[in-house]
């Protein structure tokens, strides 16, 4: 059986996305409105990215992106703070057995992107992209 971190977004099943995405529209709804009582949280703009199930439900890796980047560490450190509001609003709303726990962490994807397009922009790497003519 695979771990939880083993699991490729192919090995997961269609149960495990649509819960994941279930309770990423949830947090996204209760930043959007800024339920949760958190001056930090109310100041930014935070976006969901993706949220990770792991296979029993029980856990959940929550990747998140400040607007802008600004104070990612301050968001990160806020989400984690507060995270037991989360939990509880994530288990009454989705109405499942058991609530997961959250996991709060940056999402680098972005950065990653950002990477490898300047590695392509790279004059190197350009030359070698070239068509003959």
């Amino acid at each position: 059986m695979a771990k939880f971190n083993d699991i490729s977004p192919e090995g997961r099943s269609v149960r495990l996305l649509r819960v994941g995405e279930q309770v990423r529209h949830i947090l996204s709804e209760l930043l959007l409105r800024g339920e949760v009582h958190d001056e930090v949280l109310n100041s930014q703009s935070v976006s969901v990215t993706e949220v990770r199930m792991s296979p029993d439900l029980r856990h959940a890796k929550v990747f998140v992106k400040p607007l802008l980047g600004s104070d990612e560490a301050a968001v990160i450190k806020a989400l984690r703070t507060n995270t037991a509001f989360f939990q509880k609003e994530v288990a009454a709303r989705t109405k499942m057995k058991y609530a997961a726990k959250l996991k709060f962490l940056p999402d680098e994807s972005f950065d990653e992107v950002a990477r490898i397009d300047n590695l392509l922009n790279d004059p190197k790497v350009m030359r070698d992209l070239e068509i003959d003519d």
